[in-house]
């Protein structure tokens, strides 16, 4: 059985497993845990009460963090003119032959975009993207005429969230090195954005419990 790090043991000693910490204090503890040989990422998990065996009540979205993630994202596009592409920021870009690559099993990007005349091509593929929530989609803005404009965005810190198949959703929020009013920001904006997400048809309470955590690091309970 793996056994964690003294770092990681020190600061769960300081973490009311019970309470749930506002997001001062959640940060303050974060920043704690900086004291890693690489700048850690902060990442918000959000558990909500939705079913997801309803595609209605699936959570999806974007939003554009105003400190960006502290992460380069490796974009690839599925359009006609791939130099544009590339020149905007995609680092694949490609039409039919890039699709084919996906079929063999290559898929050597973090986020996907797509003009709209390639999507009936791209069906094929579903089955490979979907599991992985690399599918482009219109809700989450991967589905765009303007290539070119998805992916700047996307690259100065528009990030798309999608709920995992236990109705979890994690977002990076940013790095350990960033100011504790820019990681607040972040996380606040991310949190608004899941939440006004909310399908119609999930009844009751949305969110049931919301953890803030760093890479290595234990996970925080907080409220906002």
């Amino acid at each position: 059985m793996s056994k964690h790090s003294k770092r990681y043991n020190t600061l769960k000693e300081k973490i009311d497993p019970i309470k749930e910490y506002n997001l001062t204090e959640a940060i303050s503890l974060i920043k704690e845990s900086g004291n890693l040989k690489f700048d850690g990422a902060v990442e918000l998990h959000i558990n909500t009460t939705i079913d997801t065996k309803q595609s209605d009540q699936q959570v999806r979205g974007i939003v554009s963090l105003p400190h960006g993630t502290g992460k380069k994202q490796k974009i690839a596009a599925v359009t006609a003119d791939a130099d544009k592409a590339k020149k905007a920021g995609a680092e694949l870009a490609g039409g039919e032959e890039l699709i084919k690559e996906i079929q063999a099993g290559k898929i050597d990007f973090d986020i996907l975009v797509a003009e709209p005349a390639f999507m009936p091509k791209l069906a094929p593929v579903a089955k490979i993207l979907g599991p992985r929530g690399l599918m482009p989609s219109p809700k989450n803005g991967t589905v765009s005429p303007d290539v070119v404009k998805a992916i700047e965005e996307l690259s100065k810190g528009k990030v798309a969230f999608k709920n995992d198949n236990t109705g979890n959703l994690h977002l990076m929020v940013g790095r350990v090195s960033f100011g504790e009013d820019q990681l607040k920001e972040n996380i606040e904006l991310a949190f608004n954005a899941v939440k006004t997400s909310r399908s119609s048809s999930v009844k009751g309470s949305f969110i049931r419990n919301i953890t803030l955590t760093t890479t290595m690091g234990p996970g925080i309970k907080i409220t906002l």
